[in-house]
């Protein structure tokens, strides 16, 4: 019993640790990858961190649940090792749509913004084009000097 409870507690522990370790990655690196797209550096740690949170939250759920499963090995060292396979698969497929969200995150941002410049281009050409030019006298000639 002692020996499945402490298997219980290292498989906890060290598949804790697999999940804050690649949460803060994805925290850490997404910043920088989302400054690029949002204007405001303040915009992008914070859409970082909301998703580096929402890693967070559902891989450890993930990790709960896991942990009360019971797989068919014989011994507590295969049984943790057979649910880290797993913990790590997840972690895997997790930080995959981790990527995928902050690739979609930064084309809709990188998008707006070309919009936006684009628009604004548009409208200062509009505006150049509405500017009353000089009024040239056409008698005035090059001969009359």
């Amino acid at each position: 019993m002692e020996e499945s409870l402490n298997a219980y507690f290292a498989f906890l522990i060290v598949g804790a640790i697999l999940v804050v370790a690649d949460g803060q990655l994805i925290m850490r690196a997404s910043r920088g990858y989302l400054r690029s797209a949002y204007a405001d550096e303040k915009a992008a740690n914070s859409m970082g961190r909301m998703i580096g949170v929402l890693f967070h939250i559902i891989t450890l759920g993930l990790l709960m649940l896991l942990s009360t499963v019971n797989i068919p090995v014989e011994g507590a060292v295969q049984q943790v090792v057979t649910k880290l396979g797993i913990v790590l698969l997840l972690l895997g497929a997790a930080h995959a749509v981790a990527l995928s969200v902050l690739r979609n995150m930064r084309e809709r941002q990188s998008s707006q913004r070309l919009t936006q410049e684009t628009n604004a281009q548009f409208e200062e050409r509009r505006n150049d084009e509405h500017q009353p030019q000089p009024n040239v006298n056409p008698s005035m000639n090059a001969n009359n000097f």
